[in-house]
């Protein structure tokens, strides 16, 4: 029933679906605003004797009944050149070829779904694998999200917020992604005396509070003339008209007080709560266009004794100060850093007797009475890694072989974390942007 032909020869079946009535707008004391209307009502006519209701948007999906002339329908959205309807109790779609729309609203179109395609994919409390996972999801699962922020989607999970890796979700249906959340830098003001706080976007929805001139509001998301809000611990809508989205100033990072920085465009700062603690903050930071940007925070681990006032050989500290960044190295291909790679061997070891003129350097099994201690390179930890560029005058006792490196429990004097950010932090690293790692404790952040 759905081709051009029939189409010529039907005229005049109407279906009615009351998608807005024109209303007082949803706010209190407004002033002279009171009394502006909204979208009319929207009818739907088919022009068709019968028209076919299948059980998707195609004529390749199954017929589960039909609609006859002058029928009245509930439009529940538009995909494409179908219509989704309510019908007998289930959904079903007709198409919009044969469907007269008049009035001045569209239907909105159909939602999508978001499906997790991995078997199990955590969900975490920020939008990054370095935040803490509160639960997860299996595959099959459907998702109700929320936005999507970079490669992460944000969605409503068992009553809270979390957020999964879009990389592991399959989004299908008419739209690619959900409404965008406005800038976290942007602060939205209630300019009206009162404004209504209503449970839908449109005024044909209830009133579930209200919010007043002055008061700031939690802003997830903006539909059309209409956001979404956070209001009391539920979901919320208010009329975008009477709010005012102003910039705010950039929140102040921490590198943008240093002043030893020189050239430096790229700054890993390592920092812990004081020089006992082997827990430590692992922060990125890029200068560009003269402003610096964070690009990541992870957990990373110290020394098995924290920091060092004053580092020495075998002291299991690792040293506080400024450090250029040396020769990047793994145990396997180089994972596609900037840096000059070095692939570890079986004899490759690292130089730790301090009486050796080797000292503090990278050299090659057999010793050959060349030294009497030195370091195997090729184990785990070092699976992927750089030189920090410590003890470069190779001053004896001062302390050898300070890596960036993995691993999570504790180191002998090096920084690490997980293989997932070394490799993340390698990638990003660019030996043109003169990159340096600075470790400190958090209050003696102000030497820099």
């Amino acid at each position: 029933m759905e081709g051009k032909q029939l189409k010529k020869l039907m005229v005049g079946m109407a279906l009615t679906a009351t998608l807005a009535t024109a209303v007082t707008p949803g706010f209190g004391s407004i002033g002279g605003n009171q009394g502006k209307a909204y979208a009319a009502t929207v009818t739907y006519k088919v022009a068709a004797s019968k028209l076919n209701v299948r059980s998707g948007a195609g004529t390749n999906y199954g017929i589960i009944g039909s609609v006859v002339k002058d029928q009245t329908l509930s439009v529940v959205s538009k995909s494409g050149s179908w219509y989704k309807i309510n019908y007998s109790g289930r959904t079903g779609y007709v198409s919009s070829d044969y469907v007269q729309a008049s009035g001045t609203t569209t239907p909105p179109a159909e939602s999508t779904t978001y499906t997790v395609t991995a078997s199990t994919l955590n969900v975490r409390s920020g939008a990054g694998t370095n935040y803490a996972s509160i639960g997860s999801v299996t595959k099959g699962q459907k998702l109700a999200v929320v936005s999507k922020s970079g490669s992460w989607y944000k969605i409503n999970y068992s009553g809270r917020t979390g957020y999964v890796s879009s990389d592991y979700v399959q989004a299908s249906g008419t739209t690619t992604a959900p409404t965008t959340s406005p800038a976290e830098s942007t602060a939205y003001t209630v300019t009206a005396s009162t404004l209504n706080v209503r449970s839908g976007a449109g005024t044909s929805y209830a009133s579930i509070g209200s919010v007043t001139k002055g008061q700031k509001l939690s802003v997830v998301s903006k539909s059309g003339s209409w956001y979404k809000i956070n209001y009391n611990g539920r979901t919320g809508y208010v009329s975008s008209d009477y709010v005012q989205a102003s910039a705010t100033a950039s929140p102040k990072l921490v590198v943008d007080s240093f002043k030893t920085l020189g050239n430096a465009q790229q700054v890993i700062l390592v920092t812990a709560d004081n020089y006992d603690t082997k827990s430590a903050k692992i922060q990125t930071f890029e200068k560009a266009d003269g402003k610096w940007k964070q690009v990541l925070t992870a957990n990373g681990v110290l020394g098995q004794k924290g920091f060092a006032l004053s580092k020495k050989e075998g002291d299991m500290e690792s040293p506080t100060g400024k450090y250029t960044i040396g020769t990047a190295f793994g145990r396997y291909a180089n994972p596609g850093t900037k840096l000059p790679y070095r692939k570890i061997t079986a004899n490759d070891v690292w130089v730790d007797d301090s009486k050796s003129s080797l000292y503090n350097t990278w050299q090659q099994k057999p010793a050959n009475g060349r030294w009497t201690g030195a370091e195997n390179m090729d184990i785990p930890a070092y699976d992927y890694g750089f030189v920090i560029n410590y003890n470069e005058s190779r001053t004896p006792g001062k302390g050898s072989a300070i890596f960036f490196h993995v691993g999570t429990n504790y180191t002998a004097g090096c920084t690490a974390t997980s293989k997932e950010q070394v490799v993340s932090i390698l990638k990003w690293l660019n030996p043109e942007k003169n990159p340096v790692i600075i470790q400190s404790p958090v209050s003696e952040l102000d030497k820099y």
